[in-house]
């Protein structure tokens, strides 16, 4: 275990034999940190926050830390549960929970750049990354290999299907469906996120059924309840019922189409 001279780790706090402690850094009592992490200077990890293994944590983060809610309570405080392989650029501020008992859950090979910041309660999946500043009020919920530009402000409770992509400086005040790309002062859809569904291994097939459907659900003159049934008519397949399921269970309702 490499912990700085300078470094705090307290009493109670669990640091795995491989992992690194740099510079003025603070690990408090029921901390956890998991093998071959590398917690770099001025960091603070506050209780109850649980990491699991080769998460790099840079300079002037803090995890776990206290929810911006006006109502928190300290004594209410549930973990910050964190997997494998995030990168927490410089800055990066991480809420613990507070309202749900699994409180706070941030998956694995999550990337986030400098100052951008997870609320209470939040749920991201893996592979992710949130550009500068990308903000996620409390209660969000992000799926996997998702985009955020820099300056994204998604409101408190949205949900961000997987493969979505949302442009810089974009307000976010409802559910973003997944493989769609959204810009605008208020999120709208502006198409689909072709270049990620390339990156990221979807064939043409698969690429035309996303975009049959979406013209179908929100292009055609169907009530969006027939529309759905319509589309796992037409065009059946995982990537339509992942879309379908989405709709499905939106609580806030649906950005709309540009």
């Amino acid at each position: 275990m490499r912990i700085h001279p300078t470094a705090i780790v307290e009493d109670g706090a669990q640091v795995h034999e491989t992992a690194s402690v740099g510079p003025y850094s603070i690990i408090e009592s029921g901390a956890v940190i998991g093998e071959g992490c590398r917690i770099e200077s001025c960091v603070r990890v506050f209780s109850p926050t649980r990491m699991g293994a080769y998460n790099r944590v840079c300079h002037g983060a803090t995890l776990g830390s206290d929810a911006q809610d006006l109502a928190f309570d300290p004594g209410r405080a549930r973990p910050l549960v964190i997997g494998d392989h995030n990168h927490f650029k410089e800055g990066v501020n991480i809420s613990c929970g507070t309202k749900n008992e699994e409180g706070t859950r941030i998956g694995s090979h999550n990337y986030w750049m400098a100052f951008s910041h997870a609320g209470h309660d939040c749920v991201v999946g893996d592979y992710n990354i949130f550009a500068n500043t990308a903000t996620l009020a409390g209660h969000v919920e992000v799926g996997d290999r998702c985009f955020l530009s820099g300056q994204v402000a998604v409101h408190q409770f949205c949900r961000i299907g997987s493969y979505a992509m949302i442009a810089g400086v974009t307000g976010v005040a409802q559910d973003v469906p997944p493989f769609a790309l959204a810009d605008g002062h208020r999120a709208r859809i502006v198409g689909l996120n072709v270049v990620g569904l390339r990156r990221n291994g979807f064939n043409q097939d698969q690429r035309n059924r996303i975009k049959a459907v979406y013209r179908l659900v929100f292009r055609s003159e169907l009530r969006l309840a027939e529309a759905l049934v319509e589309a796992e008519s037409q065009y059946p397949g995982p990537e339509t019922t992942e879309v379908v399921q989405f709709i499905q269970s939106s609580r806030r309702g649906l950005i709309s189409f540009a």
